[in-house]
């Protein structure tokens, strides 16, 4: 058994790209919520459907919308940020490129900014959601996020079930820990 000691004490926050209440992804954050390891806390960003596009004119330092606050707020608190969602047409979810948006601002010290940031998950497509995470891996790094290496985990839902193979079901398990157990560049080099 793989000793995950590093793993206690850690938050993470899910950015869920389906909206949906029944969907896949949701469903594997769920489950990864339930099967996480000891001390690891993961918990959705509540209220991606509340944010209004981004846009500067009402990010102006006194009047940010309450959810945007909210999410930054919750975000800046976790130790690490996951992003689980499917593709639609080839790429992020609206939803999901927008609270990447609001992390992302103020430019250089955003919520996003140095933390720890992986994205996986589910679609009934060829490639799983490749494209889509692709996308927010090269969009979170634009906003600073210390994006894990090498943590790639596009499933297709077309190949095997999540929740019928747990094998598949330990790659999602797996991720996490990954992200879990990653230490910036900072860190090491303290």
């Amino acid at each position: 058994m793989t000793d995950h000691s590093e793993s206690r004490g850690s938050r993470v926050v899910v950015l869920l790209g389906s909206l949906r209440a029944d969907s896949y992804n949701r469903r594997i954050v769920e489950r990864l919520q339930a099967e996480a390891p000891e001390g690891v806390t993961v918990e959705i960003a509540t209220g991606l459907s509340q944010l209004p596009f981004y846009n500067e004119e009402i990010d102006n330092g006194t009047d940010v919308p309450a959810a945007a606050r909210a999410l930054r707020t919750q975000v800046a608190a976790a130790d690490r940020v996951l992003a689980v969602t499917p593709e639609y047409n080839g790429t992020m979810p609206a939803v999901l490129n927008n609270a990447i948006d609001w992390l992302s601002r103020p430019y250089g010290v955003g919520a996003l900014t140095g933390k720890p940031f992986a994205v996986v998950g589910a679609t009934p497509t060829r490639f799983g959601g490749k494209w889509s995470h692709e996308d927010a891996r090269r969009s979170a790094t634009v906003a600073g996020a210390d994006v894990v290496p090498d943590l790639v985990l596009s499933h297709s839902t077309l190949d095997a079930d999540v929740f019928e193979d747990p094998e598949v079901f330990a790659r999602f398990l797996g991720a996490l820990v990954t992200l879990v157990e990653h230490r910036p560049a900072a860190v090491d080099a303290a």
